[in-house]
């Protein structure tokens, strides 16, 4: 199983119409031990996804793509049939559209990263996420138990999944370590970098919404009335907490 896992993992679709910036991440990944599939246009992305008979670990999505564009095919992948509407998403995107970033997370894109890049960010950006996607991966917990249990909402941590009252609730794989993050600390308030630095993805930038915009989608899963939160709560000018006590 394990072996299965690490194999998925290791296998990437980049879906990029630039041919010479496909071609230069394909050989650096592949260097460092991906396998890199190219797709040049978002239709071919999605048959690829679809059609595949081994499972990607992940798929690097431009925005700007010639026949449907990356927010589209981020919002095709999610509405997949189950296990591949899981599969991490990575945007590339232009460093001038802050708004294309936070659409693109709220479409379900695990991260994102701005052109022009450079290649060592672009791997640590991946092995950040796959890291999550790992269920066998080391992580430094503070409850040892393997069901964090709130009420009706119950956190697996083996199966990575999420349910209230036994209905399963759709996350991204960063969305369910966000979670994770606040739930084993219930009752603490924690900071945007303190929540930024226990899932181990990147420093916040200044500006950075990403957690706002993820947090909100959680609490569309998880929240009875997400304009009166009661599972996760803002403490204005500082950042969340996880309530101890629900329903």
């Amino acid at each position: 199983m394990l072996n299965r896992i690490s194999q998925n993992m290791d296998r990437l679709l980049i879906i990029e119409d630039d041919f010479r910036l496909a071609q230069m991440v394909r050989e650096y990944l592949h260097q460092s031990g991906f396998e890199v599939v190219h797709a040049s246009s978002g239709l071919q992305g999605l048959q690829m996804l679809g059609q595949s008979t081994k499972a990607f670990g992940l798929v690097i999505l431009d925005l700007m793509l010639p026949d449907i564009d990356g927010l589209e095919v981020c919002r095709k992948i999610r509405a997949l049939s189950t296990p591949i509407n899981f599969t991490p998403v990575l945007m590339l995107t232009a460093k001038g559209d802050p708004m294309d970033r936070v659409v693109g997370l709220e479409l379900g894109a695990d991260d994102y990263i701005g052109k022009p890049f450079e290649p060592r960010e672009l791997l640590a950006r991946i092995k950040a996420i796959l890291r999550r996607r790992n269920p066998f991966h080391e992580a430094s917990i503070e409850d040892s138990s393997e069901v964090l249990k709130f009420g009706s909402l119950e956190i697996d941590k083996n199966s990575r999944t999420v349910s209230i009252s036994s209905i399963p609730c759709d996350l991204t794989s960063y969305q369910f370590d966000l979670l994770l993050v606040l739930a084993e600390r219930a009752g603490r308030v924690l900071s945007r970098d303190q929540i930024m630095e226990s899932v181990r993805g990147r420093e916040l930038d200044a500006f950075d919404r990403s957690i706002d915009v993820h947090i909100g989608r959680i609490r569309l899963n998880i929240e009875r009335d997400i304009k009166n939160p009661k599972r996760i709560l803002t403490v204005r000018g500082v950042g969340y907490v996880f309530a101890k006590q629900q329903d």
